[in-house]
């Protein structure tokens, strides 16, 4: 049993030093590399159409708050970041979700869609870009305060994502 055991730890180590050690980024799982230490979110824009008010500052700070919760990078102005994540909210939609007999609507989604970009300011690449699409239901007769709840639920799972995507899979 010890030479299975001894026999699977080197096939450990060997796996583990065959990685790129010169190379920048190696999507293995890992924590963001170690020339990264701070980003920039700026304001994100929103060409939505949608009309909601303070979307695009909601957004924004619920990806501020994320990042600052994680502490993998801290937070810099975009003239001294290391990197820096661009978004644009794309589309924001609300949809009959559930409807009951007599065809009554009685829950609707919000879908909200941004498209970001996350560029390492330090080696002047981009790393990703890509869109995110998240939603969050409401009861129709829970009025304003249900919607801005389904909102917030959409923004916070997108905010969630981009964090997510941003300090792992390298």
């Amino acid at each position: 049993m010890r030479r299975v055991w001894r026999a699977l730890l080197v096939v450990l180590v060997l796996a583990g030093l065959s990685g790129c050690s010169g190379c920048p980024y190696s999507f293995t799982g890992s924590s963001v590399p170690a020339h990264l230490k701070t980003i920039a979110v700026p304001l994100f824009d929103d060409q939505s159409g949608s009309g909601e008010p303070g979307l695009r500052e909601q957004l924004t700070n619920k990806l501020i708050d994320r990042f600052r919760q994680d502490n993998s990078l801290q937070l810099a102005d975009r003239t001294h970041a290391d990197s820096m994540i661009e978004g644009t909210i794309v589309s924001m939609s609300s949809q009959p979700n559930v409807i009951n007999a007599g065809e009554t609507v009685t829950r609707n989604r919000v879908t909200i869609a941004a498209k970001v970009a996350f560029q390492d300011m330090k080696l002047k690449k981009k790393v990703f870009e890509k869109q995110y699409s998240e939603w969050g239901d409401y009861d129709i007769s829970g009025g304003p305060e249900q919607r801005q709840a389904a909102i917030d639920a959409a923004l916070g799972k997108i905010a969630e994502d981009i964090l997510l995507e941003t300090v792992s899979g390298w």
